[in-house]
Formats: C-alpha cells, structure tokens, sequence
C-alpha cells in the first residue's frame, strides 16, 4: 500500500493522475491531509466519493492515536505517548516558550545508539518511523492543544540520522508551503555524531540547525557513556562539524548533559573550551534527567553554573537548558517504557 501521506505534492498529483482522478484533486487531499491535518479520507469533505474509498481502499492514511498524555504542574509542559498503526509506541513533548509552541518528537520507535543516560535505548530498536509518522506528532498535537507550532525538534526517541532518508522526507513535507510551512531555520535535529550522515545532511544545504550530543571532552569518556565513540572520535566528529557549518553557514548546537562526578568537573569544562573554541557553535548545557534504570544524577545548580563560567569566561556561548516536564518522566523514553512494562 501506498503511504499517501509521506507522498509530496508532485508525487501525490502524480500518482493521483496515473489512476485516472483530475489533477486538481491532489492540491486539495494534500491540503486536508498536511494543512488540516484529518485522521481519515472521510473528512475529506470536497473530495468525491470514489477518491476517497480508492485512498482507504489502496493507500496507508497514516493516523496516530493518543494513548496517554501527561501535564506538567511546573510548566505546563505535555508529554505524549502515541499508539501507531502496527501497536508500537512513542512519546513527544509539547513545550511553551516566550518565542513559541516547540514539540520535541522521536523519530525511531526505541533506539540502537546505547548511550548510558538515555532510557530510549533500553529496549533496543524496534523499527524506523516513517516521514508521515513523524508529521502525525505535530498535528496531533496542535489538534490536542489547539495551537500553532513553529519550532520542531528532533530530540526525542531514536537516533534520526540513523533514519536518514525518512528524516529528509520529513523536513521536506514539513516546511513545504502548501502544508504546516514551518520555516527550515525554526527545525533542529539532534545527533549523536555519526559522521557520514552529518556531512550527506550538510550536503542537502538544509537550514536546520544540526545539534551534536557530545557529552564528554575525552574519547575514553566518551566511549563509557555513548557507544557511537567506538566508531568515531571526538575529532573526527568536531571535523563534521566544521564541514557542516561551511556547507550550510549554519552555526552548531552541541549538547552536553552535565551528570554529577560523571562530566561535569573543571578540568572538562576547560577541555570542552579548547574542542569547540574555533568553531561557530554554542553549548546546550544540560543537568541530566534521572532514569530509574540508570545510576546518574544531575549536577548541582553551583556546579552547573562554574561549569557555565568557564565556558563563557573563554567566549564561549552557552546556556543551560531550561528544565521542562521534570515531574512528568522528563527523560526521553521514560513514558514510553514505563507504559510498555505496565501493558506486558
């Protein structure tokens, strides 16, 4: 079957026409599809009938459902937990900010990274998402909330450069003008460094902001907490970053989760200063979230704040981020295990 909804606007008139339907209709089941955002083909309400039972009969009309949704008494912050077609499921955030409505989606349903903080990849991976799965995330939740996203992060399960052309998909339909025309600058997607994939996206020329999860200032750290650090170095990481930033102008994000006795001494903040000083970027500094199955614990407030020091003391930018969500499971993929152990 035909995912319809991972189809851009030519390739959907395309198809439409090779199956004997007038040209026009395709502009206007794109637009209920990626501007209106319907659950199924029968909301369709200025489409003929035997349209829209070809697109039920023939095609996958992508469609999530709301499993379960937490609200943050803190912030307000929502997380998600998405059931998908197949009974899989995933978690995405919904987050206010003075700029505007982020949501922080997954990409991957679990993850094959292995990184030591991250409760995602405990369960290993299960299977890619498909671009219109990705897309389903947002207008969910804009139909949940009843409000405009503009900014979209690709932070949440999964690793999405390990889901490469789906990701490209994704930003295509995303930022296209005839649905949700969310500007290409206004869209970040996290790593955690695979290098031939960082320089294919530069590559693309895309204007998304690539964010690296670093989280550690030597290799034989690194290799402790991110397996990834096996197969690329640190160096030859920070050079796919460079190469990024020459190809699309575009300055890097690197993030860096600060968790107490782990990363987060003097001696790494300097060393953290001497990798990125010569490259257009700034540093995301993050006090990790605590998962259950893991041992770490976020650095205090006094030592996030000299480690901060350090970094600007030497022109470097950064901020710590602002902690969302921290009493509704705030960790990427706690939602998602804690309601898969409950349901086996």
């Amino acid at each position: 079957m035909v995912d319809i909804k991972s189809l851009n606007l030519d390739e959907l008139t395309n198809l439409i026409v090779e199956k004997g339907f007038k040209k026009f209709r395709a502009k206007q089941a794109y637009d209920w599809m990626h501007k209106k955002c319907v659950a199924s083909p029968k909301e369709m309400s200025n489409i003929p009938g035997d349209l829209k039972e070809w697109i039920t009969g023939e095609c996958d009309f992508c469609h999530i459902k709301i499993a379960d949704v937490l609200t943050s008494k803190i912030d307000g912050t929502k997380k998600y937990l998405f059931e998908l077609a197949d009974g899989n499921v995933i978690e995405s955030v919904f987050m206010r900010y003075k700029h505007g409505n982020s949501v922080c989606i997954s990409s991957q349903v679990g993850c094959r990274m292995g990184c030591k903080f991250c409760a995602s990849t405990l369960g290993g991976l299960v299977r890619n998402l498909s671009p219109a799965e990705m897309l389903e995330q947002i207008y969910e939740i804009s139909k949940d909330t009843g409000e405009r996203v503009s900014n979209v992060v690709v932070m949440g399960s999964g690793e999405p450069l390990d889901n490469f052309d789906n990701i490209c998909k994704f930003i295509e339909l995303l930022t296209d003008e005839n649905g949700l025309n969310i500007s290409q600058r206004n869209i970040t997607i996290s790593t955690c460094g695979i290098v031939p994939k960082i320089k294919e996206l530069a590559q693309k020329n895309y204007q998304i902001t690539l964010a690296l999860s670093l989280h550690a200032t030597t290799d034989e750290k690194r290799k402790e907490i991110m397996p990834i650090a096996n197969s690329y170095t640190i160096e030859e990481i920070l050079d796919a970053c460079r190469y990024y930033f020459d190809k699309t102008g575009r300055r890097v994000t690197f993030e860096y989760s600060l968790a107490k006795g782990v990363n987060d001494s003097f001696e790494d903040a300097k060393r953290l200063v001497s990798l990125v000083k010569n490259i257009n970027s700034h540093v995301n500094l993050i006090p990790v979230n605590p998962v259950k199955e893991r041992d770490f614990s976020a650095s205090d407030k006094k030592n996030v704040e000299a480690f901060k020091k350090v970094l600007e003391d030497n022109k470097i930018n950064a901020t710590v981020r602002r902690e969302m969500g921290r009493d509704i499971n705030g960790a990427c993929g706690q939602l998602r295990r804690d309601y898969i152990k409950k349901n086996t």
